[in-house]
């Protein structure tokens, strides 16, 4: 099976509609699958649903399909330091679905293993409890909360190999790893391809048999969402 694609608008051909659920990995604004996203803004389509950590800066990341309003749903963690999506929530054009991370994660992962629900104390109490199921274990109160499966998942890897097995480096293996089992179809963006059988299989993060299509991005620009500076005992 042919898996590399020649660029992100070919990978993603034939896999976007209108109303779709995509999850979209990374973690701020690291390991975020940037090409393969303005792809799909490219693309045009339209009332999607986002399942992501975040959903980048204003300028960077998913903030790309904020602007041109293609995004209708964020089921999300953190919603800081991305003044669009403030503005667009609190006018009532955007929905939100906010959960703890490690919540989201857990959906996340339950969807991928095929578990339709869970239980979690996380947000009893709170909230993020209204209109959910509440049940007693041992005399505590724990929440149920789903699992989550898209029809779409975009990933970001440091290195890959034509078999779509994946490497992440770093705070880049949060979400994108757990993401890239846990959607009818998970397109992968990577820095370095390199030919199947390359990668010592004890590295392997994500194996091919989750990944159906990749391509090659090159070197990720590393954006910075904080930039703290001071001087140099040097130079002081």
């Amino acid at each position: 099976m042919k898996k590399v694609y020649p660029d992100a608008k070919s990978a993603l051909d034939g896999l976007l509609r209108d109303g779709m659920m995509i999850m979209s990995g990374g973690f701020g604004l690291c390991g975020i699958p940037e090409t393969l996203s303005e792809a799909i803004r490219d693309s045009g389509v339209k009332d999607l649903t986002f399942v992501s950590n975040n959903a980048g800066v204003d300028g960077i990341g998913l903030s790309r399909l904020l602007e041109t309003r293609q995004i209708r749903k964020m089921i999300s963690s953190y919603v800081g330091d991305n003044k669009l999506f403030a503005q667009q929530y609190l006018a009532g054009d955007l929905e939100l679905e906010f959960n703890p991370q490690g919540t989201l994660a857990e959906r996340i992962r339950a969807g991928g293993a095929g578990i339709p629900a869970f239980y979690t104390k996380t947000g009893v109490g709170t909230l993020i409890a209204e209109g959910k199921e509440v049940k007693e274990f041992d005399g505590q109160k724990y929440l149920m909360e789903r699992g989550l499966f898209a029809d779409l998942a975009i990933v970001h890897a440091w290195k890959g190999d034509t078999a779509g097995n994946l490497v992440y480096r770093k705070t880049a293996r949060n979400f994108n790893p757990m993401m890239a089992t846990a959607a009818k179809v998970t397109v992968a963006e990577v820095e370095h391809l390199v030919p199947a059988g390359d990668i010592d299989p004890d590295h392997v993060h994500t194996p091919g048999i989750f990944i159906k299509r990749i391509v090659e991005v090159g070197g990720a620009r590393k954006h910075i969402e904080f930039r703290n500076t001071r001087p140099r005992p040097a130079a002081a």
